[in-house]
């Protein structure tokens, strides 16, 4: 089944649609979708490596704007929407002190987040339920998430033969191994709050 998944994102990269595909994931996650977009960008930029910045630049400028759809839920709709996706990630007993840490170090907890496995979308729900600055938090999105895409679409124009070669002969592992990086980032959010 992961192969075919694969298979089909590599097939995807080559239709007119895939950026509008890869948009929308990169919206979604940022405020509400469990998944992440380089489970799209990485197959595309390798399908098509003239064009990984280009898939980068648009999961930026997407993540920016579905972090302020997340910015939105946490500052109008925490109490039932933004309150049911912290509960929904075990996060909810944390959320009040992950609110208490905006108040001083809100623009290193957005910097630094964004480029790491932790989902995005708790960072940009807790920014508007903390209410940081709107026009800092939008700064911040950009420089982070363009940075995260960034390096990731340069790794993948350098060596994105040898990494291709790595996903079609151990996919399984790269995939287990993702998906433990992953829950690593909602373990260490559970420990931290």
């Amino acid at each position: 089944m992961l192969r075919s998944l694969y298979n089909w994102v590599l097939n995807l990269s080559a239709r007119p649609s895939a950026p509008y595909a890869l948009g929308a994931v990169s919206f979604a996650e940022s405020s509400f979708f469990p998944i992440p977009p380089d489970v799209m960008l990485v197959p595309m930029a390798l399908a098509r490596p003239d064009r990984a910045y280009f898939y980068a630049a648009l999961t930026t400028i997407t993540s920016v704007l579905g972090g302020l759809l997340g910015y939105a839920i946490g500052a109008l709709l925490y109490d039932s929407v933004g309150q049911w996706l912290f509960s929904l990630y075990g996060l909810d007993k944390g959320a009040e002190a992950f609110r208490a840490a905006y108040a001083q170090y809100g623009h290193w907890i957005i910097l630094l987040k964004g480029l790491t496995p932790i989902p995005y979308k708790l960072v940009t729900i807790t920014s508007g339920f903390a209410g940081y600055d709107l026009v800092w938090f939008t700064i911040l999105s950009i420089v982070t998430r363009g940075a995260r895409f960034g390096i990731l679409a340069a790794l993948l124009g350098r060596y994105g033969p040898a990494i291709r070669g790595i996903l079609d002969r151990h996919l399984g592992l790269v995939t287990a191994v993702l998906v433990v990086i992953v829950l690593g980032g909602f373990a260490a959010i559970k420990l931290i709050y």
